[in-house]
């Protein structure tokens, strides 16, 4: 014996899953294009490696004014 009669529970809970995966394909929408507008800009992408880079450092000073 199949439940046929939708009850008032089932669409809000259709509602909710709906502004769910609504959300949720926002979201990879939104990184998505991040990701390829970083990637078109193109230069140097370089990540945050915890290591000690001179060359930045050098940079830095000579933004400062300092020799």
């Amino acid at each position: 014996m199949a439940i046929t009669r939708a009850h008032e529970i089932h669409h809000r809970r259709l509602g909710r899953n709906l502004g769910v995966a609504l959300t949720l394909v926002a979201f990879i929408v939104l990184v998505f294009g991040l990701t390829i507008a970083k990637v078109q800009r193109g230069g140097t992408i370089e990540a945050f490696d915890h290591s000690f880079r001179p060359d930045l450092a050098d940079r830095a000073r000579q933004q400062e004014g300092q020799p």
